[in-house]
Protein backbone atom coordinates (compact mmCIF):
# COMPACT_ATOMS: atom_id res chain seq x y z
CA UNK A 1 0.00 0.00 0.00
CA UNK A 2 2.81 2.22 0.63
CA UNK A 3 4.17 1.90 -2.21
CA UNK A 4 0.54 2.96 -4.02
CA UNK A 5 0.74 6.08 -1.82
CA UNK A 6 4.01 6.91 -3.16
CA UNK A 7 2.96 6.38 -6.94
CA UNK A 8 -0.25 8.84 -5.75
CA UNK A 9 1.85 11.61 -4.19
CA UNK A 10 4.71 10.89 -7.58
CA UNK A 11 1.99 11.74 -9.96
CA UNK A 12 0.26 14.56 -7.43
CA UNK A 13 3.36 16.36 -7.40
CA UNK A 14 4.03 15.89 -11.17
CA UNK A 15 1.14 17.92 -11.88
CA UNK A 16 1.86 20.36 -9.31
CA UNK A 17 4.94 21.25 -10.86
CA UNK A 18 3.56 21.27 -14.03
CA UNK A 19 1.00 23.88 -12.72
CA UNK A 20 3.67 26.51 -12.30
CA UNK A 21 4.04 26.39 -15.77
CA UNK A 22 0.27 25.94 -17.22
CA UNK A 23 -2.08 28.46 -16.70
CA UNK A 24 -5.40 26.98 -15.99
CA UNK A 25 -3.30 23.91 -13.80
CA UNK A 26 -3.94 24.50 -10.35
CA UNK A 27 -0.49 23.68 -8.26
CA UNK A 28 -1.34 24.40 -4.58
CA UNK A 29 -4.08 21.20 -4.24
CA UNK A 30 -1.77 18.60 -5.95
CA UNK A 31 1.04 20.06 -4.39
CA UNK A 32 -1.05 19.60 -0.62
CA UNK A 33 -2.22 16.01 -2.47
CA UNK A 34 1.21 14.98 -2.74
CA UNK A 35 1.97 16.05 1.02
CA UNK A 36 -0.25 14.23 1.87
CA UNK A 37 0.39 10.98 0.18
CA UNK A 38 3.93 11.16 0.97
CA UNK A 39 3.01 11.34 4.51
CA UNK A 40 1.47 7.70 4.31
CA UNK A 41 4.42 6.44 2.19
CA UNK A 42 7.63 7.40 3.11
CA UNK A 43 8.42 9.50 5.76
CA UNK A 44 11.80 10.34 3.76
CA UNK A 45 9.56 11.70 1.10
CA UNK A 46 7.16 13.92 2.99
CA UNK A 47 10.21 15.44 5.15
CA UNK A 48 11.92 16.42 1.42
CA UNK A 49 8.70 17.82 0.21
CA UNK A 50 7.64 19.55 3.23
CA UNK A 51 10.96 21.13 3.65
CA UNK A 52 11.40 22.24 -0.04
CA UNK A 53 12.45 25.99 -0.32
CA UNK A 54 9.70 26.54 -2.92
CA UNK A 55 7.03 23.97 -2.37
CA UNK A 56 7.51 23.61 1.33
CA UNK A 57 5.68 27.08 2.60
CA UNK A 58 2.65 26.30 1.01
CA UNK A 59 2.33 23.16 2.90
CA UNK A 60 3.10 24.19 6.27
CA UNK A 61 1.37 27.82 5.99
CA UNK A 62 -1.96 25.37 5.32
CA UNK A 63 -0.85 22.59 7.83
CA UNK A 64 -0.24 25.63 10.09
CA UNK A 65 -3.33 28.07 9.19
CA UNK A 66 -5.42 26.72 6.63
CA UNK A 67 -4.12 29.56 4.87
CA UNK A 68 -4.06 29.64 0.79
CA UNK A 69 -1.40 32.35 0.04
CA UNK A 70 -3.03 35.35 -1.86
CA UNK A 71 -1.23 34.45 -5.31
CA UNK A 72 -2.78 30.86 -5.14
CA UNK A 73 -5.73 32.51 -4.73
CA UNK A 74 -5.55 34.77 -7.69
CA UNK A 75 -4.39 32.06 -10.29
CA UNK A 76 -7.28 29.46 -8.91
CA UNK A 77 -9.84 32.31 -9.29
CA UNK A 78 -8.57 32.85 -12.77
CA UNK A 79 -8.49 28.86 -13.86
CA UNK A 80 -12.64 28.95 -12.37
CA UNK A 81 -13.46 31.77 -14.30
CA UNK A 82 -11.47 30.79 -17.49
CA UNK A 83 -13.44 26.56 -17.06
CA UNK A 84 -16.59 28.51 -16.67
CA UNK A 85 -16.33 30.61 -19.47
CA UNK A 86 -14.95 27.72 -21.90
CA UNK A 87 -18.29 26.10 -20.83
CA UNK A 88 -20.10 28.89 -21.78
CA UNK A 89 -18.08 29.12 -24.96
CA UNK A 90 -18.41 25.64 -26.15
CA UNK A 91 -22.63 26.10 -25.64
CA UNK A 92 -23.38 23.98 -22.96
CA UNK A 93 -27.11 23.51 -21.37
CA UNK A 94 -28.14 26.49 -19.36
CA UNK A 95 -28.59 23.51 -16.42
CA UNK A 96 -25.21 22.77 -16.94
CA UNK A 97 -24.00 26.34 -16.31
CA UNK A 98 -26.18 26.41 -13.05
CA UNK A 99 -24.75 23.05 -11.86
CA UNK A 100 -21.65 24.35 -12.71
CA UNK A 101 -22.18 27.82 -11.48
CA UNK A 102 -23.12 26.69 -8.32
CA UNK A 103 -20.27 24.11 -7.05
CA UNK A 104 -17.83 26.94 -8.50
CA UNK A 105 -19.54 29.77 -6.29
CA UNK A 106 -18.89 26.98 -3.48
CA UNK A 107 -15.29 26.65 -4.37
CA UNK A 108 -14.51 30.39 -4.55
CA UNK A 109 -16.30 31.34 -1.01
CA UNK A 110 -14.24 28.37 0.39
CA UNK A 111 -10.66 29.78 -1.60
CA UNK A 112 -11.61 32.68 -0.34
CA UNK A 113 -12.51 32.12 3.17
CA UNK A 114 -9.37 30.95 4.14
CA UNK A 115 -6.64 33.19 5.69
CA UNK A 116 -3.30 34.31 3.69
CA UNK A 117 -1.17 33.24 6.13
CA UNK A 118 1.75 34.41 8.38
CA UNK A 119 3.27 36.00 4.86
CA UNK A 120 0.36 37.11 3.53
Amino acid sequence: MRILWAVCGGVALALGVLGVVLPLLPTTPFVLLAAWCFARSSPRLHNWLVTHPRLGPMIRDWNEHGAIPPRAKRMALLAIGAAFLLSVAIGLRWEALLAQGVVLCAVVTFIMTRPDGPRG
